[in-house]
């Protein structure tokens, strides 16, 4: 495994890391989890020298958090333990985001609710400090809480020591320069892969000149991108690959390009003798500005594969053959 950097936090952070929402189970993954096979994945992870494990309270209602604390019984100074806040289901506080598994999540930033969050993920984390402790998404009207606010309490609960370092996720690029502003932010995590780049527009040039650590996710594009989802491939009602508002890949007509365009790979994966998952990854991780890269995995031959792709190396003109494929792909049709 390889590591870097988690901005200036001074964690070292492995390059792919575990993203633990599918962890946290639900219909929207079209079959549930068994919460010992989770343990083992992720141990396995950390066998195989993936050290950063993010999850979030709101990935299975708290499941997901559970399932870390279990895996990491004995062994939690082999992880960096991120989580998040800021998606609240209590009470109708904050601003209605989204209804999700028939539960209805609001947007909360309040200082209030966050220290409410810290010590509920704390308490099933099973831990007495979260190495990297994230804004799930900015608060947003009609209850829009200042960022000054938020960073406020959060600075106050790291002099306190139950957090070591501050990120932020799927923020703007002003709403990221604040956050450094007024708390010291170390890493913002978005959405990024090679079918959705809008990120290189300014998120990651940003981030590769102020050296704040990015942690990728939908890189494989929920497995489109391992050439696993075939055209049979037939979805269960609810599941989130339905929603092709939120991934137009996954329209018929769509996938065909992106399996058409995966198949004329062969060659590549053949010469490094890898996966496309492996590659994909690698070629993400390639990427000015990326940091970190998270991959989800339900089993242990997932993120063995996975975790394996940290050691792939690209030349340059794959890199750049690769990028030239997914450029002239062009975006999904309506």
């Amino acid at each position: 495994m390889k590591y870097r950097p988690l901005g200036n936090s001074g964690l070292s952070a492995s390059i792919v890391g575990l993203g633990a929402w599918v962890l946290g189970g639900g219909p929207i993954w079209g079959q549930d989890t068994d919460d010992n096979e989770s343990v083992r994945t992720i141990q396995s992870a950390l066998d195989l020298g993936v050290n950063l494990i993010d999850t979030a309270p709101a990935y299975g209602w708290g499941r997901s958090e559970r399932v870390v604390a279990k895996a990491l019984k004995g062994r939690r100074d082999k992880a960096i333990v991120a989580t998040k806040g800021g998606l609240w289901w209590a009470d109708a506080r904050g601003s209605f985001f989204t209804e999700f598994d028939g539960q209805k999540l609001y947007r909360s930033l309040r200082p209030d609710t966050i220290q409410i969050e810290i010590e509920d993920s704390l308490r099933r984390l099973e831990i007495d400090c979260i190495d990297l402790y994230q804004t799930h998404w900015p608060s947003c009207p009609p209850e829009h809480t200042p960022i000054a606010d938020t960073m406020a309490v959060l600075t106050k609960l790291r002099d306190q020591g139950k957090i070591r370092a501050l990120g932020v996720c799927n923020v703007s690029l002003d709403e990221l320069k604040e956050n450094i502003r007024r708390g010291g932010a170390v890493s913002d995590q978005f959405r990024y892969s090679m079918l959705f780049r809008d990120p290189e527009k300014d998120i990651l040039p940003y981030c590769a000149q102020n050296h704040v650590a990015t942690l990728t996710y939908m890189s494989l594009e929920q497995g489109l991108l391992t050439g696993k989802v075939g055209m049979d491939r037939v979805f269960s009602p609810g599941e989130f690959r339905t929603n092709t508002a939120w991934n137009p890949w996954y329209v018929p007509a769509n996938r065909r390009r992106v399996l058409d365009l995966l198949a004329s790979w062969k060659d590549l994966t053949a010469k490094y003798a890898c996966t496309l998952s492996q590659l994909v990854i690698a070629w993400t991780a390639a990427q000015t500005g990326v940091t970190h890269v998270l991959c989800g995995g339900r089993n242990m031959q997932q993120v063995t594969e996975n975790a394996q792709a940290a050691e792939l190396s690209l030349v340059p003109a794959d890199l750049q053959r690769i990028r030239s494929d997914v450029v002239a792909l062009g975006a999904p049709a309506a």
